[in-house]
């Protein structure tokens, strides 16, 4: 089963994703199955659809719910200039957001003043650093989930990888 949620793409237009329903109805958190689509990104795959409609690509910053991107400001609204995309390196340092949102006693207050800011630096430099190579290397860790340091990729680029 589908499940669909509005996102907010390029340009800050609103737009539908889509994903596989992890979270049976009446839960609040996913059964075994949902954990399973969830851990092998198997959920995400309905955004195929997406990328064939154009509103999203396979790697570029992932499309944020309305609240957040309307809170970006200044140099980081640039961010909105790409189509936001299925994985990105946010979401290779972020893999295991839910577990790190778990153990925080305030998961929304730890989420706003640490995750996504620091989301919002990854993707601002992504944004003025993007290479071809670069996303093929982005695709290789996300579809082989081995240790990447984002932090130390994005710290070292230049001296590194151009």
């Amino acid at each position: 089963m589908l499940f669909k949620q509005t996102r907010i793409g390029q340009y800050g237009i609103p737009f539908v994703i889509y994903k596989f329903r992890t979270i049976p109805k009446g839960m609040s958190s996913p059964d075994a199955w949902g954990r399973f689509l969830r851990k092998t990104k198997i959920d995400e795959l309905p955004q195929l659809y997406n990328i064939l409609k154009g509103e999203m690509v396979l790697v570029g910053p992932r499309p944020d719910i309305p609240g957040y991107a309307d809170k970006l400001e200044g140099m980081d609204r640039q961010i909105l200039n790409l189509k936001p995309g299925i994985t990105g390196l946010a979401s290779l340092k972020y893999r295991n957001e839910e577990q790190l949102l778990a153990l925080q006693s305030n998961p929304l207050l730890y989420n706003d003043i640490v995750i996504w800011p620091d989301k919002v630096r990854i993707n601002l430099w992504y944004c003025h650093n993007r290479t071809f190579l670069m996303d093929l290397k982005i695709l290789f860790y996300t579809i082989f989930p081995c240790h990447f340091d984002v932090d130390n990729y994005v710290e070292n680029y230049f001296k590194n990888d151009k």
